[in-house]
């Protein structure tokens, strides 16, 4: 239902709010079995236990096979179907990698032949990514799978309750208001455009009146807002706030440690894109968790070779489950992250990674050559920069940085911007000097979210020469921690 229902969604969500609290209102009554599903029962299943290795082989086996016998663009693979039903993830290796670019304008190739146009969900990826694209989800499966995902998570870490309000500060539009109500997700809505001084009184009285129990937001959202509601005394409006959920972007070590400091409750972040391939959340020692039933997951190199050791930069790869009308296989996600040290006992077989670095793009190039990943920058601490509501870098030379920062309450003075100056040539070992603009606003994306760096550079020439040079140079950075 809720599948075939989704093309209705803009229509729903620009109503008047008296027609969203009331169709909201009856369509949350409707149980969740109904709403999406028969298969979402047996994702609650499948999540609330440690998934066994034969069903994990079976997971694989099955997207493998539906690739290389119905989808155009691996029919030149099915001389594998032999060591797939046998060794999957041997066959694995011999899939090509993809990325955006492979899939953009190729919906024909990578559709299964025998799926049925009602099967299919047509979906975009999100605002931040560089390289949009169209695909398809499977009706019935793999949104049901997302949400059984998210239900499993909120059980694990105090992040919803399944019945109290939720702050949401994730870009979605809220009109010409500051915010909106909407009672499907129980989300107060609120503009992530509208995050300065002046109207944020107004979302302190919003804040007021609806007491929200949870927060679901952008990092670089909920920060200039926590800021401001310290400075002005007004932290009482979320004293009944029992857990955050980061989303959908990378997060500033100086972000996560103000979240600790004001929100005395849990901060979990969680990956995953518009593609629902791969799914993690962090731990409280901030290292990220991968979840074996959503996906495959791969962290290669510079060459495409698996990352096996502890401690090295690479990308993140996934193989879609339970998306048999457009499987996605050895998916670049463009994703850079650290391999960590495997967990113990039952959990032995999760992959886990500390920390996430980003997108490539996300990637700052020296003078030299060098890569430096934008989240240590993130990491260097620069007293000033804790004192601004946001910033952003932009990068359009190598050597060069433009620091875009949107002041606080405190403002930044002359010494301040000398300080930054100093500490970014100091943090890129002399790699980058950073010009400081003062705004009133940093660029966003259509859906509100804010990028760290807009960077210019096409970084294909750097990548390889530089990625074990970043990586030891991000060992500085600070993982990402909860409380």
């Amino acid at each position: 239902m809720d599948d075939q229902l989704h093309r209705l969604l803009g229509l729903y969500m620009q109503a008047p709010q008296w027609i969203k609290s009331s169709i909201g209102w009856a369509y949350a009554r409707i149980p969740p079995t109904v709403r999406f599903g028969a298969a979402y029962r047996s994702y609650q299943d499948a999540f609330a236990r440690q998934p066994t290795e034969a069903e994990l082989q079976r997971c694989l086996t099955h997207t493998l096979l539906t690739a290389v016998q119905h989808v155009p663009g691996y029919r030149h693979l099915q001389h594998l179907a032999p060591l797939i039903q046998n060794q999957p993830r041997e066959a694995l290796r011999h899939f090509p990698l993809r990325d955006k670019t492979d899939y953009k304008g190729r919906l024909d190739d990578y559709t299964s032949s025998i799926s049925r146009p009602a099967q299919r969900l047509k979906t975009f990826t999100g605002g931040s990514t560089s390289v949009p694209m169209v695909f398809f989800l499977e009706k019935g499966r793999t949104r049901a799978r997302e949400w059984a995902a998210f239900e499993a998570l909120s059980r694990q870490v105090d992040v919803d309750d399944g019945k109290s309000t939720i702050l949401a500060l994730r870009g979605r539009s809220t009109g010409p208001q500051l915010w909106m109500h909407e009672p499907i997700k129980r989300h107060l809505a609120v503009s992530c455009d509208h995050l300065v001084p002046e109207h944020l009184p107004a979302y302190a009285d919003i804040l007021s009146r609806w007491r929200p129990r949870y927060i679901h937001a952008y990092a670089s959202a909920l920060y200039p807002l926590l800021l401001w509601l310290s400075a002005n005394q007004r932290m009482e409006v979320l004293s009944q706030v029992r857990g955050v959920l980061l989303t959908s972007e990378s997060i500033q070590p100086v972000h996560l440690e103000a979240f600790r400091k004001l929100l005395p409750c849990p901060v979990v972040a969680h990956y995953g894109h518009s593609e629902r391939v791969l799914f993690a959340h962090t731990d409280d020692l901030g290292r990220y968790h991968f979840w074996p039933r959503y996906g495959y997951f791969e962290l290669v190199d510079e060459h495409g070779q698996p990352i096996t050791q502890a401690g090295q930069l690479g990308e993140i790869v996934g193989t879609s489950y339970d998306n048999e009308v457009m499987p996605f296989i050895r998916y670049r996600t463009g994703d850079m992250a650290m391999l960590a040290e495997p967990l113990s006992g039952a959990l032995s077989d999760v992959p886990v990674c500390a920390p996430i670095h980003g997108r490539k793009q996300e990637f700052v190039v020296c003078h030299d050559k060098r890569l430096i990943s934008i989240t240590t920058l993130g990491a260097a601490h620069f007293a000033p920069l804790e004192r601004c509501l946001r910033i952003q870098y932009e990068q359009h030379q190598p050597g060069h940085l433009i620091l875009h920062a949107v002041p606080g309450p405190q403002g930044l003075n002359a010494q301040d911007i000398e300080q930054i100056e100093a500490a970014v040539k100091q943090k890129t070992e002399g790699g980058c000097r950073v010009d400081v603009h003062l705004t009133d606003q940093v660029s966003l994306t259509r859906i509100g979210k804010q990028r760290l760096l807009l960077q210019h550079i096409d970084l294909t020439p750097y990548l390889g020469a530089s990625i074990q040079n970043t990586a030891q140079i991000s060992e500085e950075a600070q993982p990402l921690h909860t409380p």
